[in-house]
């Protein structure tokens, strides 16, 4: 298997958060700043709610004008580790594979056959690339977020006893990553689709106004499809937000329940009340990453799929 593709597209998976993360005036070293906080919602709701994950990422030091956040030094580990087990099991590659060159062979053909059936024979070639180190980095990131002690461990105590600034964050808990990600996305949607497509298909693509006859019927039916046009290109411009935010929501969300009910079980039964929501989450974790590079597949097949080529 080629999986040079693979390790360029997460080396710039690492540089992700780098791009988005760049100080603007009238920040604190953040493109993209929460407030008010979910604890501050919930607790003015009525509704005692006891995580301590900030929905900002703390900034750790600096890089000339970069801001470097914890949650970007989870994300250089994360896509360094994947690296380092690619490579060691690529070093020696043998026909029949066996341990990690087995387990990392079946994880790219099982992805190339799941994204084929949805891409299509043609694309599958220019987009698996992309999809499947998205499916691989979400994964791995949202289960590395998982880890004990991830967040907990820090300095400066607030009120409640919690670390103000924790020293690492899970990285889809930040939502400059997945704002950075939905966005990288969109520029290779655009590029596939005008490739593919070309301009004048692109626009037909959407509009659909040829076809439809003359008459009164047929310049009715232009109307229609011109208006609907207009609600798809309403749709293609909600697309990165969902991306964003159903990956965020959902990650931010279940690390703060995670401590939560860790909290409310005590010193003494924390550590076994949550062990049920680990699990829980440990399938989120693997659902989020299917749902986000899924949705990059059928967005990317509905645009670019070819006449007489069926995409499953």
């Amino acid at each position: 298997m080629d999986f040079k593709r693979i390790l360029a597209a997460m080396f710039l998976m690492m540089a992700v958060p780098c791009l988005v993360a760049e100080e603007a005036p009238g920040t604190s070293g953040h493109l993209i700043q929460v407030s008010p906080s979910f604890s501050e919602s919930m607790v003015g709701g009525g509704l005692h709610f006891l995580g301590s994950l900030s929905p900002n990422a703390v900034e750790l030091f600096n890089i000339g004008p970069l801001p470097i956040t914890n949650s970007m030094v989870v994300t250089w580990v994360v896509a360094l580790g994947i690296i380092i087990v690619v490579q060691m099991a690529t070093r020696n590659v043998s026909l029949v594979p066996e341990g990690l060159q087995n387990f990392v062979e079946l994880l790219v053909e099982g992805l190339f056959d799941f994204f084929k059936s949805v891409v299509g024979d043609h694309m599958i070639h220019r987009t698996y690339w992309f999809l499947a180190t998205v499916f691989i980095f979400i994964l791995f990131s949202n289960w590395f977020g998982l880890v004990p002690g991830l967040g907990s461990m820090g300095w400066g105590m607030d009120a409640k006893g919690h670390f103000a600034e924790p020293l690492l964050r899970g990285v889809n808990a930040d939502l400059n990553m997945t704002l950075g990600m939905a966005a990288m996305f969109m520029v290779l949607w655009f590029y596939w689709s005008l490739t593919e497509q070309g301009v004048g298909g692109f626009l037909g693509h959407i509009f659909a106004v040829k076809g439809h006859g003359g008459g009164l019927l047929g310049t009715f039916l232009v109307v229609v499809f011109i208006f609907v046009g207009l609600i798809e290109v309403v749709s293609i411009g909600v697309r990165p937000v969902a991306l964003t935010f159903r990956l965020y929501g959902n990650v931010f969300a279940g690390e703060n329940i995670l401590e939560t009910v860790l909290m409310l079980g005590g010193p003494l039964f924390g550590w076994l009340v949550v062990l049920p929501f680990y699990v829980l989450e440990l399938l989120v974790g693997l659902v989020q990453a299917l749902v986000f590079s899924l949705l990059c597949a059928v967005f990317t097949a509905l645009m670019c799929e070819k006449h007489g080529e069926h995409a499953h």
